[in-house]
């Protein structure tokens, strides 16, 4: 098997048609646009000059978090611009993404130092067909949900490992990882700390019509345990069919030095990857048998290991990074790659090396979304879509499509799930309870909108680091890259899970637990 894609890449066809001309046309116009620093910087600029602008106007509209009128804050005010300065370093600081990225990577970059990941690689695709790899990908970046925010930091970047080490182009892995953990973010055969978040604001918003109602936490489990087959049936199709031959053109220039590579392995390198596989095992088992018993300190104050605030979910991170540094340091020394404590900080620092870039764009991002957050801009443009929505007076099917898009739009603009339904929740829910539609398909609806445009907005948070990640098999890449890349799942999984939805709601396959469709 060839460790170069791109001598597969030479004897590629590029697939010719429209669809091709657009997304090239895609990728060249966002390759055009400025790096994505200056990018989150212009668009700081833009909220204050229009925050400034439109805090003049009144809109008639209620906030659903105040029950007062909704005014658009003028971020160019004295008080404004003072909360702005005084806070922009506990604004960074404190940016979810950035910890939970450098956390995890300094265990992670351990594990690859050392040889680890690559000796786990090439033993996973001495039994794993190459032609199940992309399934087996976006699989384990659906069910990398159940871990927060895990995939983004360890799924998507050994996606393109695992591509590159089997001869096929990275990007395509990478591509694939990234429609799994984040194209299908509402499709997982296991529960997790979304379900009961996004069912408790279901609830919430239900009672604002009915103080009776009462949902349950996994009110849409059977639907999104099913999505999932669909997930990767279709990430299948587009990963092998259409966007890997399109990224045969792609030629790989990353730095060889720091690629994986497919070299046999010795008798010393199987030794090391036999212990520290082990050692990985007996630390799964401890965490175990430690997080069994029903007084588990892991688990929250209902007695759960997974619902919100159990510090079992809290320490996702965290277990990652010891459990890649544990193996890591077993690895290398069994196999001889760490020869002092020395080696094991290099492995770190080389990993920080890797995030400056990553570091200085989130930087921007962090100030951009506070900038926006205090404004009130996105709030405006959730209510004036919603109520735009209603006023139409649809047919079920047609409502339930049009909440969908609408979610979907909406994601470029307000990128996290939960703080996003927190705001759609009290108008989409009651509106549709009028209709005798119930909450649980509400919420339906709403994850999959909030899902599949997850991967082609430059403005949700990881989006960056999945450039950072392409950037290092092609340096060329940019943000036009991997939309154009994502493009044709994000489109693909919008349509075909809307269609699937709404066969399921006709067919009365149960959503989930205690679920209904209608309502009254």
């Amino acid at each position: 098997m060839s460790a170069d894609p791109n001598e597969r890449a030479d004897a590629a066809a590029v697939p010719a048609g429209w669809a091709q001309r657009a997304l090239a046309t895609i990728e060249r116009v966002g390759n055009r646009l400025p790096d994505p620093a200056i990018l989150f910087i212009a668009l700081l600029v833009a909220v204050w000059v229009l925050s400034f602008a439109l805090s003049f106007i009144e809109y008639g509209v209620i906030d659903p978090r105040t029950g007062e009128p909704l005014r658009v804050v003028n971020q160019l005010s004295g008080t404004s611009l003072a909360a702005f300065f005084s806070s922009m370093v506990t604004t960074f600081a404190h940016f979810h993404p950035i910890g939970v990225v450098l956390v995890a990577m300094l265990g992670i970059g351990v594990a690859e130092h050392t040889g680890f990941i690559n000796a786990a690689l090439r033993a996973m695709l001495g039994v794993t067909a190459r032609w199940l790899l992309t399934p087996m990908v976006i699989f384990v970046g659906i069910i990398s949900h159940t871990a927060a925010d895990a995939g983004y930091v360890l799924v998507i970047p050994l996606g393109g490992v695992i591509f590159y080490a089997a001869g096929r182009h990275p990007l395509a892995g990478i591509a694939a990882a990234f429609a799994g953990v984040s194209g299908g973010f509402s499709a997982n055969l296991i529960p997790s700390a979304i379900d009961p978040m996004l069912a408790g604001i279901s609830q919430s918003g239900a009672q604002i019509l009915d103080a009776g109602v009462a949902l349950n936490p996994l009110n849409n489990f059977f639907f999104t345990a099913s999505s999932s087959l669909l997930i990767v049936l279709l990430g299948w199709v587009i990963t092998d069919r259409f966007v890997e031959p399109r990224l045969a053109s792609q030629a790989i220039d990353g730095d060889r030095e720091d690629l994986p590579t497919m070299g046999d392995s010795g008798e010393r390198e199987r030794r090391g990857l036999r212990l520290a596989l082990w050692s990985m095992l007996i630390a799964i088992v401890a965490l175990a048998a430690t997080a069994w018993p029903e007084s588990s300190a892991w688990r929250g104050p209902g007695g759960s290991l997974t619902e919100p605030g159990a510090p079992l979910m809290g320490a996702i991170v965290a277990l990652i990074f010891a459990l890649f540094l544990l193996p890591g340091v077993v690895y290398g020394v069994a196999a001889g790659t760490v020869k002092s404590s020395a080696d094991v900080i290099r492995g770190m620092t080389r990993a920080m090396e890797s995030m400056a870039y990553y570091l200085v764009i989130m930087f921007w991002i962090a100030l951009f979304i506070y900038a926006f957050a205090q404004s009130n801009l996105g709030v405006l443009l959730a209510l004036q879509g919603a109520a735009a929505l209603q006023a139409l007076g649809l047919p079920g099917p047609l409502t339930i499509s049009g909440i969908v898009l609408l979610t979907w739009l909406i994601n470029f603009f307000v990128g996290s799930a939960s703080a996003k339904w927190a705001l759609l929740a009290p108008i989409f829910v009651p509106m549709l309870m009028q209709l005798g539609i119930s909450p649980d398909l509400t919420q339906a609806a709403y994850r999959v909108g909030d899902s599949t445009s997850n991967i082609i907005t430059p403005l949700m948070p990881y989006f960056p680091l999945v450039v950072v990640y392409c950037q290092r098999y092609v340096s060329s890449t940019g943000i036009g890259t991997v939309t154009a890349m994502m493009l044709p799942y994000s489109v693909t999984f919008v349509v075909v899970w809307t269609l699937y939805l709404l066969a399921y709601w006709a067919l009365g396959l149960p959503l989930g637990l205690q679920a209904t469709y209608q309502y009254g």
